[in-house]
């Protein structure tokens, strides 16, 4: 399911914890690492005081990818990496996953060959870690 051209819907019927834990490892197997986690809710309930459903942002980087991206183009680096989310949902976790080729499309970047390249093995890749987990 797409939502608005920037992402894409998985749902899983799965807790929170181990939905994280499979998203992390069905980008692993498509060459992404996580970088960076942002645990919204702990942020928000922090710094807030404000009480969030369960909400982690995942910096996912495939190092090959985004060395080639930078290389091209290093203000690129103000796209990467790119986000998935997993949030808390009814009866298990909602995942989304950014699509690097809209996210890769902004201003210029799109008519730079290698950058559109790089957006649709990342945007393949991405699309593959979507269908593993509507799989699994």
């Amino acid at each position: 399911m797409s939502m608005a051209g920037f992402g894409t819907d998985v749902t899983l019927d799965r807790p929170f914890d181990e939905a994280v834990e499979v998203v992390t490892a069905a980008l692993a197997a498509e060459g992404f690492g996580v970088i960076s986690r942002i645990d919204l809710d702990k942020a928000f309930a922090e710094k807030l005081g404000t009480e969030f459903r369960r909400y982690t942002i995942l910096g996912a980087c495939n190092p090959g990818l985004a060395h080639r991206a930078i290389t091209a183009r290093p203000d690129v680096g103000l796209l990467l990496p790119c986000n998935v989310t997993v949030e808390e949902a009814p009866g298990g976790a909602l995942v989304r996953l950014v699509d690097a080729g809209q996210m890769m499309a902004m201003g210029d970047l799109g008519e730079v060959p290698e950058i559109a390249d790089l957006a649709q093995d990342a945007g393949a890749r991405l699309g593959r870690v979507a269908d593993a987990l509507r799989s699994g």
